[in-house]
């Protein structure tokens, strides 16, 4: 079992930046996967993020040399740091990891970008 936990949503103008925090915990070891993924409302929930086992980083085209995902501390801590906030970023944030062929999901936080 693995356990995720975001944090560090919140209200930002746009241009500004934001990082978001993941927290795992539980059978971490086994993870081999990190995503962020993001839902607008309305809309369908869309990846952002991706980093493997390796450590090579994939980007969506709509985030690709703004946002920045990282792991920290043996897989203890999954960062996407957001720069170049654009209200069409606004969206519910949430961590999602593979472990031995099982899906983890955070429960969201909620990232908003006022024009």
């Amino acid at each position: 079992q693995v356990l995720l936990v975001e944090s560090g949503g919140g209200l930002v103008q746009a241009g500004g930046s934001l990082r978001l925090s993941c927290a795992a915990s539980g059978s971490i070891y086994s993870i081999s996967v990190f995503d962020w993924y993001r839902q607008a409302p309305g809309k369908q929930r869309e990846l952002v993020a991706h980093v493997g086992v390796g450590g090579s980083a994939n980007y969506a085209d709509a985030v690709k040399g703004r946002f920045t995902i990282s792991v920290e501390g043996a897989k203890n801590t999954i960062y996407l740091q957001m720069n170049g906030l654009g209200p069409e970023d606004t969206a519910v944030y949430y961590c999602h990891s593979i472990a031995l062929g099982r899906q983890y999901w955070g429960q969201g936080t909620q990232v908003t970008v006022s024009s």
